[in-house]
């Protein structure tokens, strides 16, 4: 439901676009770090029965909780109310986010941009390893590093490898920025 609303507004807006670019701006804005955001806006926090545990995590788990909240909530307004009613609340709510997300590039994936620049100035493709897994299976923390061939660019730490794989392309990044200057 999300998402259909969201792709038929970003298609009508920007019927032009390359079909990448309007797909990293809808993933942008239904990332469920976005989604948290806007269940937070609203306050449907408040209305959510967590258990201890739940309540007392202040980290993704948290996040992701809220994010299906709120889908929950924009499936359910559909179910009672249909389809344009659904589609009024998410224009109200979560496309006015869509201008911050441009205006900041947030839709510009760190390993997508990384890998651009990288072709572009070094003609290999960055590869990510991991180069350590810390903690216990519940709680585990991810090193990971991009490489430029054999040359390790950057490490990124994240609860997940993937989590750790965008650290590290941010930390590339901003190596490279530094370069520029």
């Amino acid at each position: 439901m999300l998402e259909l609303v969201v792709t038929e507004f970003l298609f009508e807006k920007y019927a032009i676009a390359p079909e990448g670019e309007l797909t990293s701006l809808r993933a942008a804005l239904v990332n469920y770090q976005m989604m948290a955001r806007v269940a937070r806006e609203i306050g449907l926090e408040k209305y959510i029965l967590l258990s201890r545990g739940e309540a007392k995590d202040i980290g993704k788990a948290r996040e992701v909780i809220l994010a299906n909240a709120i889908e929950a909530l924009f499936g359910a307004i559909y179910c009672d109310q249909g389809y344009h009613v659904a589609q009024e609340v998410i224009a109200r709510i979560v496309l006015p986010h869509l201008e911050e997300i441009v205006a900041k590039g947030l839709h510009r994936d760190p390993k997508s941009v990384l890998q651009e620049i990288v072709q572009e100035n070094m003609r290999v493709t960055p590869t990510y390893r991991v180069l350590h897994e810390r903690g216990p299976d519940h709680k585990k923390k991810f090193s990971v590093g991009v490489f430029f061939g054999d040359t390790c660019g950057a490490e990124g730490i994240g609860t997940s490898k993937q989590e750790a794989e965008v650290k590290a392309a941010e930390n590339a990044l901003r190596t490279f920025s530094y370069k520029k200057k």
